[in-house]
């Protein structure tokens, strides 16, 4: 059996497997709810699941290349330029959100834990 976050993976979809692939929202608490003692746990929480964020950032910046490449190749070798912006355009989409997954990451990793209310 196969356990991702106490959960069997047989019994999660392939559409969720592959969310849970390139978006990593899953795996954070929201550390703006409950009294002062949860929102603190939240906030270790994610601090601990932080290390996971490169590991989404090479995902992200792997994706863009193989888009990458696959554009270049139908714009020069197969001489079809309509075709290459169907991967260009998500191409260039994946360094917005590698902008933000470095964002949250330097956050969760550099800057010191917030004040409570």
């Amino acid at each position: 059996m196969f356990f991702i976050a106490g959960v069997d993976v047989r019994e999660i979809s392939f559409g969720t497997l592959v969310y849970r692939y390139f978006f990593f929202d899953w795996l954070f608490k929201d550390a703006g709810r409950g009294d002062a003692f949860q929102r603190a746990a939240a906030w270790r929480h994610n601090h601990d699941q932080a290390r996971w964020l490169p590991l989404y950032m090479w995902r992200w910046l792997c994706l863009g290349l193989v888009l990458y490449g696959l554009g270049s190749y139908s714009e020069v070798l197969l001489e079809l330029p309509e075709l290459s912006s169907f991967f260009y355009v998500p191409a260039s989409l994946s360094v917005p959100v590698n902008a933000v997954i470095a964002a949250a990451w330097i956050g969760l990793k550099a800057l010191p834990r917030p004040l409570g209310k």
